[in-house]
């Protein structure tokens, strides 16, 4: 008898979880990593958690500044996703068997240098011990306009795909870091290293997208996933032009070099960019936005009716090796 498949990250959370969710709005039947809570008559609170474990998301002996970096962006990323601006967090750290105080200290420092830089402080959590490795697990409370918050269910056919930023660099930086990527300068083996461990959540873009974007993800999983979970949640089609997805300098030279780190630019994930369903008469205000928050935007694709995620390579349909990261 074959073995039975264990099922995935998305699906164990339907058929499990999302249940447990049913009855509340707010939580969007958990197709979204925001949830959403009224707070006042003038706002809703936007509350995504996100854990990191060492080996697994973020490199073993990694500084403890970096670490406490990446802990609370990647929850301030799935924010602007959410078009919420920060409001405060809650952290439980679960130290491994032999931590020492200075780790700690210099942890804390990371995060209060983030906490200046984006706005947002620090309201309880937990301390534990593990025997495990170091896990950081982070809640964060965004704000938005009551009923404004952008989930990734409201795209509609003929709505173009946007993506801000440049995309790759996170999958490459981690590749780089790892030493295992060619054909780039040091230089630029250096600036994707950052992209992988410092990533830069565009909490100055999301809000601003509001009344803009009708479904918004972050780019965590890889350009290809997210851009699906958006179809999959709107129940569409979504085309993605590889050559269109815009690429930094150093990512365009690992590609060059090795055509097939293509599916980690694609599929990577850690990149940490907005990427967004908008209609075609908003395109004035999404640049306008972009502008207003000093970050570039590149249209990728079009959503269309039907399912999936179809990439094209020159205009004709092409292979996706590598979709995107699955914990399962």
């Amino acid at each position: 008898m074959a073995p039975r498949r264990r099922i995935g990250e998305f699906e164990l959370i339907a058929r499990y979880f999302a249940p447990l969710a049913r009855g509340f709005e707010g939580a969007g039947g958990l197709k979204s990593d925001n949830a959403f809570l009224p707070a006042d008559p003038r706002h809703d609170l936007v509350v995504k958690t996100d854990t990191i474990v060492a080996g697994v998301h973020f490199l073993s002996g990694e500084k403890p500044e970096w670490t406490a970096a990446k802990a609370l962006r990647v929850c301030l990323s799935d924010l602007a996703a959410g078009g919420a601006t920060p409001f405060v967090y809650q952290l439980s750290l679960a130290l491994s068997v032999g931590w020492r105080e200075s780790w700690v200290a210099g942890f804390a420092k990371g995060l209060a240098s983030d906490q200046r830089r984006y706005g947002i402080i620090l309201c309880g959590g937990d301390t534990v011990m593990t025997p495990g490795p170091l896990t950081v697990t982070i809640t964060a409370f965004g704000r938005v306009a009551r009923g404004k918050g952008l989930g990734r269910d409201k795209a509609r056919p003929g709505d173009e795909l946007w993506v801000s930023g440049t995309v790759g660099d996170g999958a490459l930086g981690l590749l780089a870091a790892r030493g295992k990527l060619r054909g780039v300068t040091p230089r630029q083996c250096a600036a994707l290293e950052d992209r992988y461990r410092l990533p830069q959540p565009r909490s100055g873009l999301g809000p601003r997208l509001v009344g803009v974007a009708t479904a918004m993800a972050d780019v965590s999983d890889g350009l290809l996933a997210d851009a699906g979970h958006i179809a999959d949640a709107s129940r569409l089609a979504v085309t993605v032009e590889r050559e269109e997805v815009p690429l930094s300098a150093a990512a365009r030279a690992a590609v060059i070099a090795e055509p097939k780190l293509w599916a980690n630019v694609l599929g990577g994930g850690d990149d940490y960019e907005l990427v967004m369903a908008v209609p075609s008469r908003r395109r004035g205000a999404l640049l306008a936005a972009a502008k207003a928050a000093g970050i570039k935007m590149t249209p990728i694709g079009r959503f269309e009716r039907g399912t999936g995620v179809q990439l094209t390579v020159g205009g004709r349909p092409a292979r996706a090796t590598r979709k995107g990261y699955a914990h399962f």
